[in-house]
């Protein structure tokens, strides 16, 4: 497995901003964490909110130590909240 680079992060960054372009989604910011959950790179849109980046790299960085995506993440908040609760 090769390590993540700054360009790639980067990459992968700027395509998930033109994603949200693409679907009119709210200001987005897109934080990428290598697989020890570093931070490579976040990236802010103008008008996200203050928050943002910190929502962005929890949320990395719980799909990271799960080995899921935050879809499945949110699907196991609803079924399990006592589990993800104490993730907490």
């Amino acid at each position: 497995m090769s390590a993540l680079t700054l360009k790639v992060a980067t990459q992968l960054a700027s395509q998930a901003l033109s994603a949200g372009r693409t679907i009119c989604a709210a200001p987005l910011t897109i934080a990428v964490l290598d697989s020890g959950g570093h931070l490579i790179t976040l990236q802010r849109e103008d008008g996200a909110s203050l928050l943002r980046p910190q929502i962005a790299i929890g949320k990395a960085w719980g799909a990271i130590a799960l080995g899921k995506g935050s879809r499945l993440l949110a699907l196991d908040a609803q079924q399990r909240p006592a589990f993800i609760a104490a993730l907490n």
